[in-house]
């Protein structure tokens, strides 16, 4: 009987759930017959580190990166974490870490094991990236403009982000109801400036129309946050914009919504691929994205449903437009969306992927 292949993941913390859901998924899913999975973060803090406890797999609280300097010292600083990784034998350690460490990496090499890394976000900006990716035996990418970062790289590949499309689908929730006159939008977000919702709070002042309701979920109890709140009153609009904080299950906020937009703005680490906006579209509700990295990606076919980034006045005209359609209509565009999903972002297919890149890992001589 072949041994049973050993991968190890490794992220920061599951204080925010969306590298977190994904490596829940890749841990639940991985075939148990021919996959032994660990992982490895630095906390036990947030409340979907639960949820990981529930697979009933081995979490080990430890810290698999150091700081850089001095670089005198750095053997013996990562010296632990080779020791650890030497005695559990791993075959494979695929980090999760958002950040450009690269002494995670160099203790892995140093301990004899192959490491791969899932590259999440579009910056690329300092030197430290460049020696982290230099030294991955393998890069994972997660939309089409991430390849040419690494266009010196044979070992990458395009695996995007999958999701439950079981688990998030609208067959799960009632149909909504016909007798409600208020259009319902939905975003939901790590309220931080980059993420632009003063856009879309702008587009809603514009459109000048109360029967119009926005919903955000996140958490709001920050300076970001108090400045959108802030607009809204200054605006006059803040019986139509309700912040209801962090949800745990956001898909029956999802499916009371007629439309969910991302106004995510040109700037800063912009959107690897936005978990929420696949969220949506697999719960069949249509969907609005501004046209950047990661959004256009998700959206490549359907490139009527993107809007120029930070340009209020054209994401009102595409909120009305969906606002005036018939309900039939907008149904249709969200049925079309959900099969986009269930055929190019399914989890089965994500597990899939990443099972046969290990295999293929494994098999081959370490470089």
């Amino acid at each position: 009987m072949s041994k049973k292949k050993r991968i190890l993941y490794t992220i920061p913390n599951f204080d925010t759930a969306g590298s977190g859901k994904v490596v829940y998924d890749l841990v639940k899913g991985l075939d148990k017959s021919k996959f032994e999975v660990e992982v490895a973060c630095s906390s036990n803090r947030g409340a979907f580190f639960k949820e990981i406890e529930k697979l009933d797999v081995p979490i080990h609280i430890i810290q698999t990166t150091v700081s850089y300097r001095p670089y005198r010292s750095l053997f013996s600083r990562i010296k632990p974490i080779i020791r650890f990784l030497k005695t559990n034998d791993y075959d494979i350690v695929h980090s999760w870490h958002w950040s450009s460490d690269w002494t995670e990496v160099v203790a892995t090499r140093l301990a004899g094991i192959k490491w791969v890394y899932t590259k999440k976000a579009m910056s690329w900006g300092n030197k430290h990236w460049k020696i982290r990716s230099f030294l991955a035996h393998f890069i994972i990418t997660i939309n089409d403009e991430m390849q040419s970062y690494f266009s010196y790289k044979n070992n990458q590949q395009l695996i995007p982000l999958g999701i439950d499309t079981d688990y998030y689908s609208p067959d799960l929730f009632p149909e909504k109801g016909g007798e409600d006159k208020v259009f319902h939008i939905i975003t939901v977000a790590n309220l931080v400036p980059v993420k632009g919702l003063e856009v879309l709070i702008k587009a809603i002042n514009t459109l000048k129309d109360e029967t119009i309701q926005l919903t955000v979920l996140g958490d709001y109890e920050s300076e970001y946050g108090a400045y959108l709140q802030s607009l809204c009153k200054t605006f006059g609009i803040d019986k139509q914009v309700i912040f209801i904080g962090k949800k745990p299950d956001v898909r029956p906020y999802l499916a009371a919504a007629d439309l969910y937009v991302i106004p995510t703005l040109d700037k800063g680490r912009k959107e690897g691929m936005p978990m929420a906006l696949i969220e949506a579209m697999s719960m069949g509700i249509p969907v609005l994205g501004s046209n950047i990295s990661g959004i256009k990606f998700v959206l490549k076919d359907f490139k009527k449903l993107l809007f120029e980034a930070e340009n209020e006045s054209v994401l009102a005209q595409s909120i009305y437009d969906i606002k005036k359609l018939k309900n039939s209509d907008r149904t249709l565009t969200g049925k079309k969306l959900r099969m986009f999903v269930v055929n190019n972002f399914n989890n089965k297919i994500f597990i899939e992927k990443h099972q046969k890149l290990y295999c293929n890992l494994i098999e081959k001589k370490t470089t």
